[in-house]
């Protein structure tokens, strides 16, 4: 045990030897190069991202850039439309759901824009490497350093990679060494499925540049007609580390190193995009010059600096949040920890044993890991996957980056599954569900841009699609903030609540962090904008609620009382759910703000009461449709009509048990199937409903290995990279899962706060968690023993609040105050409260 600058105690572990690489828990290990993209390992800085394949004669380091994109601000307005929603309304009105349904194809614009790939670094070792013998073969990624590392021996010669991505510096770095001097000898490309062209500059740089079709489908000949895409340079630097080796210029465009033992290879990239709203012709940026003086900027420092600023930066967002889960409690040291009374908790990392006798995963795979994980129910791969989620949000979403798409920012594909684009009706608000209980709040300001810009192109489509004041976005976005209706089927397409859903992170914001500031000036005046739309979209039904007409319940169609499938109807339970969300936001931000007396805060005071309430279907379960209608597909992915449950709040155990039990029965209906994110929605939805049981059921049913040649469509589980799979790969899954596992350990309100409430007390039944946040600002510690609760911890930073805590029956309500931490034992009864710094 080590002090640290901060006085607080680290438990520290000795660096692990090469034979010892890969036996740690949290590390994605492979004993074997990629076979698949889904072998790859990924490494990022919320922009600049690569998977790195491991390859032992050819290695290939597959980068992107968050901002390729094909196409250019688009106009999201079509004055046609108020005709045709007459008419669909109209429709609606006289039951007539299907013909509703193929009228409301009129309303639908063109599809999004496609999220582009952007170069490949390709190293060629030669035919020396082809036929080396894999025993002495690790790749792993150290979640703790955000680093991979990959070993292997030819003969007595052991080769050494090192990858990792630098937030600080804006550069992939990798480094190459031997433990032979001399010995260390390849050819590195730079190649790109884009229009680019490439060169060698100076005596050790690659230059490639290029561009992004400026339009989604581009003509097979270019013309002066096809508008300029994002443009877009890499720039990939050699070092030789120990100044020994040549580098030579091979065929104008290829670099070959030779006779040297430490290699550093630097990567920068830049694009021309400036705006959502900036056509790219119009760029001031200058891609190469950027990625050049990127390198100039770093050029003078060593790999270790680098490595440094790397790690120091990410590890203040990672070691935010540790989680440790036990079979048994054999581990003395760390039971030693948590029972040391002149250690304040907040200041202990524990680094669980790397040894093999700890773990006994060592020369084990991921992979088999997770196929094995339906036997022997390894609770440290939770632990594993819970921060590999974590791990990705830093890596794919930071300030000044575009928010997390479908696929992180890891694409290897010109046309992505479902265009890699941002999908508004379940995707994108479940990449940023874990972003506030798991302490990485910051890494959630690119939704809030991104929300920022939508309101903006948001208000013509809602003006004159609409005729209707406030700002609208429908269910798919691109990074030019697309707002309008995709093309398709309506009953995916034609679905306005995209804004809103996004809208309820902005109050969520406010709830976690109590940042008043945030709530004034950022959230506040979106909140308005998009209840305005709401406001203004509500009519007057038969039945004297406000309804939403047309209304969907995403991707879920209905038998109508015609015997037709349709999509259409009106008031569908999650446009409900999610206007009372918006609706109980704004009046909670005005109470704050002391603007109750708004007229807008009092016409949706006044709506509140006319919004028609959930109902129960003739089965039990929640009514996903305003009817009772006919369900085709019982077994559907999309939950939308529990949205009230989770992630919203107006379906709760204290408030709505009726409901509740109508929810229990709505997820028994629709099953344990379906792709990753819906598993992982399943096991939330069962947290809150805190059934323990359950959400583990999920939580096993998701822990599966998917094979990549043999992928079934809507079964998730996890590639042997831990990517989630759909299949294909979707990112949404790996937050999710993440978000659902907080919230088996603490859920939270405005004024309650419970502990453990959905923990499976034989599964994990020994564990520690720091750092996960609750509302109020209040940071939560909990070690458990047995099933049982040992201790609580929890401290506040900014204001005092007062809390009802709920374990197991107890009850307690206390007043945190701030600067004080604060410990209780499993009655609920403080103590010990001390300052901490």
């Amino acid at each position: 045990m080590e002090e640290n600058e901060d006085g607080g105690w680290v438990v520290v572990q000795p660096s692990p030897s090469p034979a010892s690489i890969g036996s740690g828990p949290l590390k994605v290990v492979f004993l074997e190069p990629a076979k698949h993209w889904t072998d790859a390992l990924p490494i990022g800085n919320g922009r600049l991202g690569a998977m790195v394949w491991g390859g032992i004669p050819i290695e290939i380091l597959q980068l992107n850039d968050d901002t390729l994109w094909t196409g250019a601000p688009g106009d999201y307005a079509d004055p046609r439309v108020p005709d045709t929603l007459s008419h669909v309304r109209e429709l609606v009105k006289d039951r007539q759901y299907f013909e509703a349904t193929q009228a409301a194809k009129g309303l639908m614009d063109r599809p999004s824009e496609v999220y582009q790939p952007l170069a490949d670094v390709k190293l060629d070792f030669g035919d020396s490497h082809k036929d080396c013998p894999l025993d002495s073969y690790v790749r792993e990624l150290d979640l703790e350093t955000a680093t991979i590392r990959m070993n292997y021996s030819l003969g007595d010669i052991e080769f050494t990679r090192e990858c990792f991505s630098s937030k600080p510096h804006q550069v992939i770095v990798t480094k190459i060494s031997t433990n032979t001097p001399g010995s260390l000898s390849f050819t590195v490309s730079l190649e790109s499925q884009m229009h680019t062209s490439s060169h060698v500059n100076g005596n050790n740089q690659i230059v490639l540049e290029g561009g992004c079709p400026g339009q989604r489908t581009p003509p097979t000949e270019n013309t002066e007609e096809t508008p300029e895409g994002i443009q877009f340079a890499a720039v990939l630097e050699l070092q030789t580390g120990d100044g020994t080796g040549v580098i030579q210029n091979i065929d104008g465009s290829r670099l070959k190193v030779h006779g040297s033992s430490v290699v550093i290879l630097l990567l920068a990239a830049s694009s021309s995009f400036e705006s959502p709203f900036l056509k790219p012709s119009e760029s001031s940026k200058n891609p190469r010059a950027l990625s050049l003086s990127t390198l100039d900027s770093v050029r003078k420092m060593t790999y270790v600096q680098l490595y440094d600023h790397h790690v120091a930066d990410y590890q203040n967002l990672f070691y935010r949040v540790s989680f440790d889960l036990y079979k048994d409690l054999d581990n003395e040291s760390c039971n030693t920890l948590l029972n040391r009374d002149d250690i304040p908790m907040r200041n202990i990392h524990v680094q669980s044993s790397t040894s093999e006798a700890a773990h006994g995963i060592s020369r084990v795979s991921t992979a088999e890991r997770v196929k094995s994980f339906a036997f022997d129910e390894d609770p440290s791969l939770i632990s594993l996957i819970f921060q590999y989620g974590r791990y990705l949000l830093i890596s794919c979403s930071r300030p000044g980056t575009q928010v997390a798409n479908l696929q992180g920012i890891w694409n290897k594909d010109v046309e992505p599954a479902w265009d890699a684009a941002p999908h508004l009706n379940i995707n994108l608000p479940m990449n940023y569900w874990l972003s506030l209980p798991c302490n990485l709040s910051e890494c959630q300001e690119p939704l809030f841009d991104l929300i920022s810009s939508l309101s903006i192109n948001g208000s013509k489509t809602s003006w004159v699609n609409y005729q209707i004041h406030g700002w609208v976005a429908h269910h798919v976005s691109d990074i030019w903030a697309k707002t309008s209706p995709h093309r398709g089927d309506p009953v995916w397409a034609v679905w306005p609540m995209g804004g809103a859903w996004l809208c309820t992170h902005l109050w969520e914001h406010y709830a976690f962090s109590m940042d008043k500031s945030f709530l004034e000036n950022e959230a506040f005046p979106l909140l308005e904008g998009c209840a305005t739309f709401l406001l203004e979209w509500l009519v007057d039904g038969p039945r004297g609620y406000l309804e939403t007409n047309p209304s969907t319940s995403p991707e879920h169609s209905f038998i109508s009382p015609d015997g037709k499938e349709a999509g259409l109807s009106y008031s569908c339970a999650m446009d409900m759910a999610i206007i009372r969300e918006i609706f109980s936001a704004i009046i909670s931000a005005a109470e704050v703000l002391g603007r109750s007396e708004q007229s807008l805060v009092k016409k949706v005071r006044e709506a509140m009461l006319k919004l028609p309430p959930p109902k129960i279907a003739r089965d039990g379960s929640i009514m996903e449709w305003a009817q009772d209608f006919q369900d085709p597909e019982i077994h559907h992915r999309h939950l939308s009509h529990l949205f009230g449950l989770f992630p919203g709040h107006t379906i709760s155990l204290e408030k709505t048990p009726e409901l509740c039990r109508a929810a229990v029965k709505s997820l028994y209906k629709r099953g344990e199937d379906g792709p990753g994110w819906s598993s992982a929605w399943k096991m939330a939805l069962w947290a809150r409903l805190r059934n323990s049981e359950h959400a583990y059921r999920m939580v096993k049913k998701l822990i599966s290995l998917v094979d990549p040649e043999h992928e079934q469509q809507f079964k998730g589980g996890f590639y042997g990279n831990l990517f989630a799979a759909h299949p294909p790969f979707q990112i949404d899954a790996n937050f999710g899962f993440t978000a659902a596992v907080a919230e088996m350990l603490v859920q939270s309100t405005e004024f309650d706060l419970f502990l453990l409430p959905a923990l499976p007390r034989e599964k994990w039944s020994n564990g520690h968690v720091r750092g996960l946040m609750a509302r109020g600002g209040v940071t939560v510690e909990l070690s458990w023993k047995e099933g049982e609760l040992h201790e609580a911890t929890f401290r506040l930073e900014k204001l005092d609040v007062s809390k009802r805590l709920y374990y197991h029956g107890a009850v307690a309500t206390t007043t945190f105050r701030s600067g004080l931490s604060y410990t209780f034992n499993k009655e609920l009864k403080c103590i010990n409260s001390v300052p901490y710094r």
